[in-house]
């Protein structure tokens, strides 16, 4: 009676899991949540560099300059469009902040880490899709230099290692 047991506790183990892994695979597939997105595998950066200029570049310039004195606050208090390229900050953010910011402007991807913020950027989640923001994106990254993009590959690992907070 002892040899059923040994062999029973395994043999319920294999059979669990196996139910589970058909559960979930037949499970519909749940959309990513929005507060944690993550860039496609594949990007096209071609088509980044024409959003960019056809929907950012007024702002953040055609070189990816920014605006002058983007440090300052502007008379209402605002900080001018800062440069996309390594002389700004970008680079210093995740991939799923800069996409926050993107899609639902400055003021609410802010909110969304509990920081209340006057900010000039506009949400462009009803002009561009998903998948183009990540174009645009990448082409971004693409200007920078190997040792920004590495930093910001590198705070893109961690902030999806911390779950995206």
């Amino acid at each position: 009676m002892k040899i059923w047991s040994l062999i029973a506790a395994p043999v319920a183990l294999v059979l669990a899991g196996v139910g589970a892994w058909l559960a979930l695979r037949d499970a519909p597939q749940v959309a990513m949540d929005p507060t944690t997105p993550v860039m496609p595998a594949t990007v096209d950066i071609a088509q980044g560099k024409a959003l960019y200029a056809q929907s950012c570049a007024s702002c953040h310039g055609a070189n990816l300059e920014g605006q002058p004195d983007w440090e300052t606050p502007d008379a209402e208090g605002r900080l001018p469009a800062p440069p996309h390229n390594e002389t700004g900050h970008t680079w210093h953010h995740p991939d799923r902040v800069l996409f926050q910011y993107t899609k639902l402007g400055g003021q609410d991807a802010l909110a969304l880490q509990g920081v209340e913020f006057d900010s000039g950027m506009p949400a462009f989640g009803d002009v561009l899709t998903d998948r183009e923001i990540w174009n645009v994106l990448a082409y971004i990254q693409s200007t920078w230099p190997a040792q920004e993009r590495a930093t910001q590959a590198d705070r893109t690992a961690a902030d999806m290692a911390n779950g995206g907070t």
